[in-house]
């Protein structure tokens, strides 16, 4: 342990944000990084506790106190050797996770929790900046092939794994750069996509092949695929969105989120011609929130990312709506320590500016005479109760003005036509949610497995890379009949 009244003497800080006037004027990160010696003071406040529920929290298992010391003593190069025996990619995680261990932090319980994540980007980045981040060459190749079929995070895991055990890795990716969601999902100003890029190309330093704008399915069929591969790992993730069946859905002006986003991702990459993952031309046209009122269906991350988005495009009005009602301010008493908390949060793009509304109701979608959207009938989700029992009610309806609708309430699963519908020919089969069904990440068809959110559902891309990670290791085993790779650490106390 560093400094053992680090936590009495520190206060927890995290980084500034650049203005608001500044920022939405382009789509580079937001954050201001500290300098080193702050990084430090903030490790300080890591308070050697007995059991250590950070580890519980972080779903890769992070060894969290000991590069929280290896940081507080500036040893810049185990604090990394620490943190990428357990991440793979601390520079993803470092930036876009939500910090589940931060929820669980012991310090948590009376205090500000210790600021893990920014710890964790300040290590990789140190890393990046002076060389400890080198390619992970095998000394020895087994003579198998693994083909990986997506390249978001969990693919992308499941590759650098299995090629650190000396398999030949080949990832099969539909759009034109490797990354998923992480290239055209996740805003730039949350994650700057030279950031995948310079993994990407360690990665292929390594020796993993990368193939894109390969349509599994389509460009490649299924039979194929297992003929020529040992095994096959399933990584597409989960991506039929959830729609609105209410009057008016078809009217122009209403889309799914990822849509927007994933364009927008395009324009800020410099790509003239906009493709949808399946390489067509995007069929619903190019979307623009500049001078429109939008309205964003949801409450989540993807909702926040949409109005940070719209903000930069210069929309008229942004409002965001969420059916559930508004979380408290502070932890709910249904999600005590150290469980992950129930409550109110307000993102960057939230400070920009939005109106939140919660316990609404979107009833319909109103168009003009010639099928554009103008306006959504909502209303508000009161309880009522009558007779001893409770019921949902709908009062104070009225129509705000809209004239592009962006759904941003999640995915149901993963896109069965084409790859999974083949597989599902072979004996490929699919659990109640539609997702692809896996018992310890094989699948029915013994020499296909399946990580990440096509096999989970919708998640973190913390729970992403674990998925890939742990994936990896269950196809290492079934190649080789045993495996060195990296078993996720589990707390004694976590332990059933």
């Amino acid at each position: 342990m560093g400094k053992a009244t680090g936590f009495l003497e520190v206060t927890r800080e995290t980084p500034k944000k650049r203005p608001v006037a500044e920022r939405v004027q382009d789509y580079k990160e937001i954050e201001i990084d500290f300098t080193a010696d702050k990084v430090k003071a903030q490790a300080s406040r890591c308070m050697d506790c007995g059991v250590p529920f950070c580890h519980n929290g972080c779903p890769l298992g992070n060894i969290i106190p000991e590069f929280n010391d290896a940081v507080y003593d500036q040893n810049w190069a185990y604090a990394y050797e620490i943190l990428s025996s357990t991440n793979n990619f601390p520079e993803f995680t470092g930036r876009i996770c939500p910090a589940p261990c931060e929820a669980s932090c012991v310090l948590g319980i009376n205090k500000p929790p210790v600021t893990i994540e920014y710890i964790e980007k300040s290590i990789i980045e140190y890393a990046f900046g002076n060389g400890l981040v080198k390619p992970n060459i095998p000394s020895k190749r087994t003579g198998k092939t693994v083909a990986v079929v997506g390249s978001g995070p969990a693919g992308m895991a499941t590759a650098a794994q299995l090629n650190k055990a000396g398999h030949n890795v080949t990832v099969f990716e539909r759009a034109d750069k490797i990354g998923g969601l992480l290239r055209y999902g996740i805003p730039d100003f949350k994650l700057e996509k030279w950031v995948v890029q310079r993994r990407v190309e360690v990665m292929e330093q390594e020796g993993i092949i990368f193939k894109t704008n390969v349509n599994v399915g389509k460009d490649i069929k299924a039979n194929d695929l297992l003929e020529d591969f040992d095994a096959v790992v399933l990584t597409g993730g989960s991506t039929v969105p959830r729609t609105l069946p209410i009057p008016g859905s078809d009217l122009k002006g209403i889309y799914p989120a990822m849509e927007f986003l994933s364009q927008q991702n395009k324009r800020v990459a410099g790509i003239e011609r906009f493709v949808n993952h399946a390489g067509k031309d995007y069929p619903m046209g190019e979307i623009y929130a500049t001078d429109k009122n939008v309205v964003v269906i949801g409450g989540g991350d993807t909702g926040s990312d949409c109005v940070g988005t719209s903000n930069r495009h210069k929309a008229k009005t942004i409002t965001q709506v969420e059916v559930m009602p508004m979380p408290p301010a502070n932890r709910a008493e249904q999600t005590p320590w150290p469980n992950w908390p129930m409550m109110l949060r307000t993102s960057t793009s939230h400070e920009e500016g939005t109106g939140r509304h919660w316990s609404i109701a979107v009833q319909e979608f109103v168009g003009d005479n010639e099928g554009n959207l103008k306006g959504i009938k909502i209303a508000d989700i009161v309880m009522q109760v009558k007779d001893g029992k409770a019921s949902q009610v709908h009062t104070n309806e009225r129509e705000i003005p809209a004239e592009l609708a962006l759904i941003a309430a999640g995915f149901l699963h993963p896109q069965k036509e084409g790859l999974l519908a083949q597989l599902e020919e072979n004996g490929l089969e699919f659990d109640e949610r539609g997702n692809v069904k896996a018992q310890n990440y094989q699948t029915a068809i013994d020499k296909v497995f399946a990580a990440g959110d096509m096999r989970r559902g919708q998640s973190l891309v913390v729970w992403a890379i674990s998925e890939g990670r742990e994936a990896a290791r269950e196809v290492d085993i079934f190649l080789m009949g045993e495996s060195t790779l990296e078993a996720k650490t589990v707390s004694s106390f976590a332990v059933a």
